[in-house]
C-alpha cells in the first residue's frame, strides 16, 4: 500500500459499547497492526441529547481490557486532535458553507409540521416521501427562494438545515472491498441533512470531514452503515478530496431467529454482550461484562475475530499476534455471522489451560471467604489438578471444595452405587495401609493400595468407588490418590472413618 494505513474506530458515548462495536475496533485494529498502520479512537459525540456519563471512559476501558488499545485518539498522541466531535463542531460549519458554494448543497426551512404533513400525504396515496431532486423546487428552500428571500430568512432567525443537493438521473459507481462493486441510482437517494441551525453537524458530515483531517486511509465499519456509503462518496467527490477504501462488516446475528443481535437476546439466554460490566447512570441498572463473567479478553478476542472472518485454514486458536498476520479484509465474509454463546464458552475453556495457575490460584483465592486463609501455593497445586475440566474461575469451588473441606453429606445415587456389605471392611483395611505409609507421597500411596487391591484380587471399583465417596462426597474430582495426597494423612484417615461410621 502506498498509503499510510490509518484506520479509526468511531463509537457514540450514548451507552456502554456492544460486542458487535468491539468486533468492529477488533478488525480496525487488526488491519492497521498487519499493515504497520495507526489505530484511532474518535468519539462522535454530536448528538448531546443521547450523551451518557461514563460511556467514554467505558469505551477506553474496553479497549484496554480487550488488549485492543488505540495508537491516536483523546489525551493520547493528538497528532489530528481533538478526538471528540463536540470539541471539533467549529470547524464543520465552513465546509457546509463551502457545499453551499460549489452547488452541492441548499438550506432548507421547512418546518417539523410541513414535512410531517408531507409524509403523511405520500402515505396516504400508498407512496414514499423522500426529499430530493422531485420535490425540493416544491418545498421552503435556497433553490426555490430567491437569495434577498433566503438572506432575509437567516437574518431574522428561521430554524433551518443544510442539505446535499443529491444529483438526477446518474448512476454512481462504488467499490467496497468486502461487498465489491456497487450500482446505486441516484434517482433513489433522498437529499441528507448535513448541517443544523443549532450549529451542530449530522453524523454524515462530522464524519466525512474528520475522516478527511485525520487522513484516514481505510473506512472499516459496520454493515448499517451501507445505505450511508453513496451520501459519503459524493461528499468526498463534491469536497475534491481522496476517497478512503470503504470495507463494510457483516451483522453479527442473533443465536436463534432472525436480525442483529441484542442486549435483549443475552438476557433472555443468559450471556453478556458488553465486554464490561455497566451500570446505567440514570435507571441504576447493571449490566453483565464478560470480563466479570470470568471470561479471559483472549478468548473473546479469538471468538469475536471469527465472526464474519476466517482464515482460510482449519486452525481456530490464535493468539492477537496470530490473529494479526493471518488477518485480510478479503477473507472477510458479505453474509451475517451467527452469534454462538456456547463457542466462546469452548475458545474460553482452551484458554483457562494456558493461563497461569498462580494467576488462576490468586483469582479463585479473591472469590471465596473460605479461602482467604489458605495458603496460597497449596491454592495453586489445586487449581492445577482441576483446570482441566474448568471453563471459568467460578468453576474451581465445585470442582475442588473437598480440598478445603471434608464432606457432610454423600451423593445419594453414588452411595447407592458404591457402597456394598463389605465396604466398611475394605475401607477398613485402606485406612490401616495409608497409615502404615511413612514416605507419603501419591506414587507409594498408589502402589500401595492398588498393589493390595490386585494381591487380593478384589475389583477395583469395589474399593475405589467407596475411597472416592468418602473423599469427595460424590464420584467425581481428579485422581483419587492426589487427593489423598493433598489433603493429608491425617484428614484422609479422618473422612474415611466418617464413611464407615455412615454405613
Amino acid at each position: 500500500m502506498t498509503k499510510d494505513v490509518r484506520v479509526r474506530f468511531a463509537p457514540s458515548p450514548t451507552g456502554p459499547l456492544h460486542i458487535g462495536g468491539v468486533r468492529t475496533a477488533l478488525f480496525n485494529y487488526l488491519f492497521a497492526k498487519k499493515h504497520n498502520g495507526t489505530f484511532i479512537l474518535r468519539i462522535e459525540d454530536t448528538d448531546q441529547n443521547r450523551y451518557v456519563e461514563g460511556a467514554e471512559d467505558y469505551i477506553v476501558e474496553s479497549l484496554n481490557w480487550c488488549n485492543i488499545p488505540f495508537d491516536e485518539g483523546p489525551n493520547k498522541n493528538e497528532k489530528f486532535g481533538p478526538y471528540r466531535q463536540s470539541e471539533r463542531k467549529h470547524l464543520y460549519k465552513q465546509y457546509a458553507n463551502e457545499l453551499i458554494e460549489k452547488g452541492h448543497a441548499y438550506y432548507a426551512f421547512d418546518t417539523a409540521e410541513t414535512l410531517d404533513f408531507h409524509r403523511k400525504d405520500h402515505e396516504a396515496k400508498g407512496k414514499t416521501f423522500i426529499y430530493n431532486w422531485h420535490n425540493r423546487l416544491k418545498l421552503s428552500n435556497s433553490l426555490s427562494l430567491t437569495k434577498e428571500e433566503v438572506k432575509a430568512k437567516i437574518d431574522a432567525g428561521d430554524n433551518y438545515v443544510i442539505r446535499f443537493k443529491s444529483p438526477q438521473d446518474e448512476i454512481l459507481r462504488l467499490k467496497d472491498i468486502i461487498r465489491g462493486d456497487i450500482k446505486i441510482d441516484t434517482n433513489v437517494l433522498d437529499d441528507k441533512v448535513l448541517f443544523k441551525s443549532d450549529g451542530m453537524p449530522t453524523y454524515h458530515l462530522a464524519n466525512i470531514v474528520d475522516d478527511h483531517l485525520m487522513e484516514i486511509s481505510h473506512v472499516i465499519r459496520g454493515e448499517e452503515w451501507l445505505p450511508s456509503l453513496a451520501l459519503h462518496y459524493q461528499l468526498y467527490t463534491a469536497f475534491g478530496w481522496e476517497t478512503p477504501q470503504f470495507a463494510h462488516l457483516p451483522l453479527i446475528l442473533k443465536p436463534t431467529g432472525k436480525g442483529k443481535l441484542s442486549k435483549r437476546d443475552g438476557d433472555k439466554l443468559g450471556f453478556p454482550v458488553f465486554p464490561l460490566e455497566w451500570t446505567d447512570p440514570k435507571s441504576g441498572d447493571t449490566s453483565r461484562g464478560y470480563k466479570e463473567d470470568g471470561y479471559f479478553a483472549d478468548a473473546m478476542i479469538n471468538f469475536l475475530a471469527f465472526l464474519g472472518w476466517n482464515p482460510g485454514t482449519e486452525q481456530e486458536i490464535f493468539n492477537l499476534e496470530e490473529l494479526t498476520n493471518a488477518f485480510d479484509l478479503d477473507r472477510v465474509n458479505k453474509a451475517g455471522a451467527r452469534f454462538d454463546p456456547d463457542k466462546i464458552k469452548w475458545f474460553n475453556h482452551h484458554y483457562m489451560q494456558v493461563q497461569d495457575n498462580n494467576g488462576l490460584a490468586d483469582a479463585f483465592k479473591n472469590s471465596r471467604t473460605e479461602l482467604i486463609e489458605i495458603d496460597s501455593q497449596y491454592i495453586e497445586m489445586v487449581v492445577a489438578l482441576v483446570k482441566e475440566r474448568a471453563t471459568f474461575v467460578g468453576d474451581f469451588w465445585d470442582l475442588s471444595h473437598f480440598f478445603f473441606v471434608a464432606p457432610i453429606s454423600y451423593d445419594e445415587k453414588a452411595s447407592k452405587k458404591a457402597l456394598k456389605e463389605d465396604t466398611a471392611e475394605i475401607l477398613t483395611t485402606v485406612k490401616d495401609l495409608i497409615d502404615s505409609l511413612e514416605d507419603f507421597t501419591v506414587e507409594n500411596l498408589q502402589n500401595t493400595i492398588k498393589g493390595w487391591i490386585t494381591s487380593n484380587e478384589i475389583g477395583f471399583g469395589k474399593v475405589m468407588m467407596p475411597l472416592r465417596l468418602a473423599l469427595v462426597g460424590a464420584l467425581q474430582g481428579p485422581d483419587v490418590f492426589d487427593i489423598i495426597f493433598m489433603i493429608g494423612k491425617t484428614e484422609t484417615l479422618n473422612r474415611i472413618d466418617a464413611i464407615i461410621k455412615s454405613i
